[in-house]
């Protein structure tokens, strides 16, 4: 099954890529590896801010860490001109807006690990780092990846 009729057999429509919001940008292609900048957690009605371990729950955290990967999908599209075009997600690195005391960022960035694997099938099973951090905006995550593409 190609990625857009799984998307859209998720109901996902993926966005126009958001642009850079600073002098980067969205994604730079080295040989089959695509190097996508970070994604804040975002969506139709705009930022989705909050910290974990204080005023947003686990799951929250896990909806705005989907969000992220819907971004970056996002810019896969927009950098290769075809989602379709995306051989493997490589890597995440996932960063979550939390209080010092808060250990369960694996299970936030479990978001977007879980979506990428319902939406790409083994095409989205990736190596992975999860940590706790100060993010722009006060948004709740933040994700970067690294993809194979064609």
């Amino acid at each position: 099954m190609s990625i857009t009729d799984r998307l859209a057999e998720l109901g996902v429509t993926l966005p126009d890529a958001p642009a850079p919001a600073a002098n980067y940008v969205p994604a730079v292609r080295s040989g089959d590896l695509l190097f996508v900048s970070g994604q804040i957690s975002s969506g139709p009605d705009g930022l989705i801010t909050g910290r974990l371990g204080d005023d947003m729950d686990v799951e929250a955290g896990a909806a705005a860490a989907r969000a992220c990967a819907i971004s970056l999908l996002a810019q896969v599209k927009a950098a290769t001109g075809d989602i379709e075009a995306l051989e493997q997600v490589v890597k995440l690195t996932g960063f979550v807006n939390c209080t010092p005391d808060f250990g369960d960022q694996p299970k936030v960035i479990n978001g977007a690990s879980d979506f990428l694997v319902e939406a790409l099938g083994d095409r989205g099973r990736h190596s992975r780092s999860a940590v706790g951090a100060i993010l722009p905006f006060g948004v709740a995550v933040e994700i970067e990846g690294i993809f194979r593409v064609r």
